[in-house]
């Protein structure tokens, strides 16, 4: 599936909901859906600088394409660095590159965050291109 469609899909998603409590509740969701992260994996240098919660993220560059995993010690936090690695696991550093990220605006992601929150997604966002620009 090309990266517009994933995100298109993932804006249709968060339309079906009215109210943010419920779209919280999907991303919480979404959280729990991480494939479990290593306790050996939770390493300083894992961790992404410039969140209020503790968010690690691993990468892995596999057949030209980026592939992440994640965690976090916060559940609102760990659904949304799961709703970036749905949309941005699986492609090439290039694709991540590309994209404006925009698809957190068009679902209302970041004006609906506390500023603290929204400045981890900025982080999260920031080193996930950080990584792609590093394998491109």
């Amino acid at each position: 599936m090309e990266l517009y469609e994933v995100e298109n899909e993932v804006i249709e998603e968060f339309s079906m909901f009215d109210e943010w409590l419920d779209k919280y509740e999907y991303i919480i969701d979404m959280g729990k859906s991480l494939e479990d992260f290593p306790q050996e994996k939770k390493t300083d240098d894992r961790l992404i600088k410039g969140c209020q919660s503790r968010v690690w993220l691993d990468s892995c560059f596999r057949d030209g394409k980026i592939f992440f995993t994640a965690d976090s010690d916060a559940i609102i936090t760990k659904g949304i660095i799961s709703l970036l690695i749905k949309i941005y696991s699986g492609r090439t550093p290039q694709e991540i590159l590309s994209s404006d990220f925009s698809v957190v605006e068009k679902i209302g992601l970041r004006e609906n965050l506390s500023p603290t929150r929204a400045n981890g997604l900025v982080s999260m966002i920031d080193k996930i291109r950080a990584i792609a620009k590093e394998n491109s």
